[in-house]
């Protein structure tokens, strides 16, 4: 029988292959090979666990944005009806002033309407007592019309004042 170099190429695998049994190169590649999964399965529970951290986050941000836009809508809708009742307030201060001064102006007018009678009546009065001084002066002389024309003027000037 002949052996060929491919015959002893195969006894020098196989040789080599009992060799590393021996030694105990499989169980050190097997540990190696655990220790390598046991470490991603670390590196995926590491992952996993900090994915429900970000999606806890992520959810406690959301409902975050959520309170500070409902806050904001709060904060609108108030600014809102305070502005409302600033303008109500304006308003019937505005219409109180209005009223006031339509008010006053109306005393005043009467005041002046009264005032103008006032200066007819005493500018009649004299007028009067002119008019009477005149035609009685004229009608009666000397001491006798001077008496009555002076009792005449005092009584018209009580009656017109």
């Amino acid at each position: 029988m002949e052996f060929d170099a491919s015959f002893f190429a195969l006894v020098g695998l196989i040789l080599f292959f009992v060799l590393l049994a021996f030694v105990g190169v499989h169980t050190s590649l097997g540990k190696a090979l655990d220790k390598r999964a046991e470490s991603i399965g670390k590196d995926l529970d590491d992952a996993k666990r900090l994915r429900e951290e970000a999606a806890a986050l992520l959810a406690d941000y959301q409902k975050r944005a959520r309170e500070a836009e409902a806050e904001a809508q709060t904060i609108v809708e108030k600014a809102r009806r305070e502005a409302a009742a600033i303008a109500d307030e304006a308003k019937a201060q505005m219409e109180d002033y209005v009223t006031r001064r339509t008010k006053m102006a109306e005393d005043k007018i009467v005041q002046a309407e009264h005032q103008a009678l006032q200066e007819v009546k005493a500018l009649s009065a004299d007028v009067a007592i002119a008019a009477a001084e005149k035609i009685l002066s004229a009608k009666l002389k000397g001491a006798a019309g001077a008496d009555l024309v002076a009792s005449s003027i005092a009584d018209v000037k009580n009656r017109l004042n």
